[in-house]
């Protein structure tokens, strides 16, 4: 175990999560980033959030140690719009389709 998320990757909550970030991105019409190792990080974080805090904290906008009063959800609110400024959202979990490296 390389990485602390890698403890919960393959895990049912993970599966669970992955499953609910593959459908958010196919209802808006987004691509998940091709890069597995970024993917697994990124879903694998918010696995951990998840799992301590009941709630999918994103783990990129997340302060240390994390705050249920100010830290955001994912997908957050500014989503589409930086998927449509940058091509990627903050995290670069979710892409424009068609944005470089993805299909």
């Amino acid at each position: 175990m390389d990485n602390k998320w890698d403890s919960v990757v393959g895990t049912k909550e993970y599966n669970e999560n992955l499953s609910r970030i593959k459908r958010i991105a196919q209802e808006s019409s987004f691509v998940l980033n091709p890069d597995q190792e970024r993917l697994q990080k990124v879903v694998g974080l918010m696995t951990m959030n998840h799992n301590e805090f009941s709630k999918y904290y994103c783990p990129c906008k997340q302060s240390h140690p994390l705050d249920p009063q100010k830290d955001v959800l994912c997908p957050c609110t500014p989503l589409a719009e930086e998927v449509k400024k940058d091509g990627h959202c903050f995290c670069k979990l979710f892409f424009q389709k068609g944005s470089k490296g993805t299909k």
